[in-house]
């Protein structure tokens, strides 16, 4: 066997390892690119990241590998270069996943390699989204027509909000202040024609409404969106402060609910900062097969979520746990508001669009 081929070999049984089995920046099945200067394995849109960072790499199956880069890669590999890059990812900071926007997985490696935001050194000065407050001019799309200004927003994590002005000047006072807790965003850049768009989302009087904003800066628009989910990270903490970072290693899997009463959806998702959810579920009337009740099944008996509730649809049945009688109850009455409500025409059309996750 030529050397070429051996250590294509000796690269093929080092994939084989857990932690370089998927790419290291975002977790990309069946990596196939290695950056060899870092000595990770990544997938080929994260390949094309690092190669602009001027970062070495290869093709594990076309390009020639010489002895000592595969022994670089053997000795080193994914775990060992998170375990200094990403000491201290901030719980709020997105890490982006294999189908995100390319705007993430850039600036995820751009911070995590380029500027070694991550590492646990202090920085000087502060990085943006650890201060709690931001402020800078946005590109904003009217709400009458296409066209997108600027736009100035400020974001305050000691006042929960995030408030934007129709003119520059300031004087006149803000357009909207929109609190924290009602706040979300994700980034659309098909929905808003460019490669760095941001959709926010908010609650106000009962109905959702959009922004739709974009920054010619990619790290500057990433900032903006990881300094939201910081400030709405402390809300949460304040908010629920018995809450935990860490995913429940009990028979039910810890999700985050938003009851969205007026077009009776409940909303679930992973995790709190989440905008996108993992499934939804209608809520109909008791007529149409509807229902909800406290409801504890036996497995659970005896773990600290000691308080049910069953969500019966005429398809499926929905059981939460919750660890306090107080938030039990909460959903019990909430979700009983919307079954006691008849439902509107449009509704029936809501409920035939539906389709349930697990």
């Amino acid at each position: 066997m030529s050397n070429h081929d051996w250590n294509k070999k000796m690269l093929m049984e080092l994939l084989k390892r857990p932690e370089d089995s998927r790419c290291a920046d975002c977790g990309a099945a069946d990596p196939d690119w290695a950056c060899y200067k870092l000595g990770v394995f990544v997938c080929l849109n994260c390949s094309g990241v690092h190669r602009s960072l001027s970062s070495r790499v290869k093709s594990i199956q076309l390009d020639y590998w010489e002895d000592e880069v595969v022994e670089f890669m053997k000795s080193n590999g994914n775990a060992k270069a998170r375990a200094m890059f990403e000491k201290a990812v901030p719980a709020f900071y997105y890490r982006p996943r294999e189908h995100d926007c390319d705007v993430l997985r850039e600036q995820w490696i751009h911070a995590k390699y380029e500027r070694m935001e991550f590492t646990g050194e202090i920085k000087y000065p502060p990085i943006s989204y650890t201060t709690g407050f931001y402020e800078g001019m946005l590109w904003k799309k009217g709400k009458e027509n296409t066209q997108f200004l600027k736009r100035k927003f400020v974001l305050s994590e000691r006042d929960f909000t995030l408030t934007y002005y129709n003119k520059e000047n300031e004087s006149k006072g803000p357009k909207a202040i929109i609190s924290i807790k009602d706040l979300n965003a994700t980034f659309q850049p098909e929905k808003i024609n460019h490669p760095h768009g941001l959709q926010i989302t908010y609650q106000h009087d009962d109905h959702t409404r959009s922004l739709y904003v974009y920054h010619e800066s990619p790290e500057e628009i990433v900032t903006w969106y990881n300094a939201i989910r910081a400030a709405r990270y402390a809300y949460l903490k304040t908010a629920y402060p018995t809450g935990s970072d860490e995913e429940q290693t009990e028979p039910f899997k810890k999700r985050w609910f938003i009851l969205d009463s007026q077009n009776r959806k409940l909303f679930y998702f992973k995790g709190k900062l989440d905008a996108e959810e993992l499934g939804v579920i209608f809520i109909g009337t008791e007529n149409k097969g509807y229902s909800v009740k406290e409801y504890v099944p036996k497995h659970a008996r005896g773990n600290k979520w000691k308080c049910g509730v069953m969500v019966k649809t005429p398809g499926r049945q929905f059981v939460f746990m919750c660890e306090q009688e107080r938030e039990q109850k909460e959903w019990l009455d909430a979700l009983r508001q919307v079954l006691s409500r008849p439902m509107a025409p449009q509704d029936y059309t809501i409920e035939a669009n539906i389709s349930y996750k697990r």
